[in-house]
């Protein structure tokens, strides 16, 4: 009866994994539209928060000419988009739309399936924390969103605060990252883990510098800093720009030089997470290879592969920087979402070696 019982619970928690890995899918590709938003300059173009009702789109002409004259009121159609009919502001409107909607229905799926485990009684006492936490990241990541907006809603600026913009995307990775781990603590079982401190060390100090390189893309993103240097290895001629050693650019307000900055920052720490993560494989080899049983030996080859694709998405997106045309989606912008998937993909993969590397099997 116990073997029973212990089966009838394996199912019940691979159940509830099985949801929550669902909401890590839902929040890369709430991610990746939130990149749509920012690539075709349609984060802005909802002026108003509205969570409870916002989840319809303007429903008439004069719900659209009201949405379209919030619009008109800020900095980005001033100096940018003076020109837009509204037909041009219902194409980028859309995009913000069906953002805040995924983000809605990301709600949905958590609050109705909390509730469905809830009354079918899968969770345990040992859940009860990782859930609070999870709806207060979720919370958490819907008002830094907002107050992101809101630093690109006035008359004066033209896009939101690149910093706002940083602090909304690690949020993201954050909570996708919290509610991966929580669903393998669910879904792996302690046989195929094992316990090695220096890799686990050695895989932490991998994942902070990928979270630095992350905040680093994101400036990028909010500084439109690809474009600044479109050549590849070098830096528009140069290895080493001379604004590297300029102080008090944001003071300043020298945007100029410090997107360069900013590019040969997010260059330079590629060079050294990619140099990591290979010795990081190497490492592995030998713990993959007496530990049979661990599933180590297949989960370690996907950083490898990644990092790969991602040096080299990288570097086809600078390289594709020339072809940016205002208003369109064309090479660049499907490269940069590759780009943005694919390091999310690396950092989930490295969350899961850390998982497996923090098991109780014997070294």
């Amino acid at each position: 009866m116990a073997a029973k019982i212990s089966l009838v619970e394996r199912q019940k928690k691979r159940a509830v994994a099985i949801w929550l890995l669902a909401g890590v899918i839902m929040i890369i590709i709430q991610t990746l539209l939130g990149g749509v938003t920012r690539l075709t300059g349609s984060g802005l173009s909802i002026t108003k928060w509205n969570p409870l009702f916002g989840i319809l789109p303007p429903l008439n002409n004069k719900q659209w000419e009201a949405a379209f004259n919030g619009y008109k009121q800020i900095g980005q159609f001033k100096y940018i988009n003076s020109s837009f009919t509204l037909s041009d502001f219902k194409s980028i409107f859309f995009w913000e739309w069906l953002h805040r909607f995924w983000a809605r229905m990301l709600g949905v799926v958590f609050a109705f399936g909390f509730v469905y485990f809830l009354v079918k009684k899968y969770f345990t006492t040992e859940m009860i924390r990782p859930f609070i936490v999870l709806f207060l990241l979720g919370g958490l990541q819907g008002l830094i969103g907002w107050l992101m907006v809101k630093t690109g809603l006035n008359s004066e600026d033209i896009h939101v605060n690149y910093i706002a913009l940083a602090c909304h995307f690690i949020s993201a990775m954050v909570l996708a990252c919290y509610t991966l781990w929580f669903a393998l603590q669910l879904l792996i079982t302690e046989e195929i883990r094992l316990t090695n401190s220096r890799l686990n060390r050695v895989t932490i100090s991998i994942i902070t510098l990928l979270f630095v390189q992350l905040t680093y893309g994101a400036f990028m993103a909010g500084l439109k800093a690809a474009a600044v240097a479109h050549t590849w290895p070098d830096i528009n001629g140069m290895y080493l720009p001379p604004t590297i050693f300029t102080n008090d650019l944001v003071r300043d307000n020298n945007i100029g030089a410090l997107s360069i900055n900013v590019h040969f920052m997010h260059r330079t720490i590629a060079y050294v997470l990619f140099t990591l993560i290979m010795f990081w494989f190497g490492a592995t080899a030998r713990n993959a290879n007496k530990h049979k049983e661990s599933i180590l030996k297949t989960t370690r080859w996907w950083p490898f592969a990644l990092v790969w694709l991602q040096v080299l998405l990288g570097i086809a997106t600078v390289l594709c920087s020339t072809m940016i045309v205002p208003g369109t989606f064309g090479t660049f912008e499907i490269l940069a979402e590759l780009h943005q998937l694919v390091a999310m993909f690396l950092l989930m993969s490295l969350v899961v070696n850390l998982y497996i590397l923090n098991g109780k099997m014997a070294q």
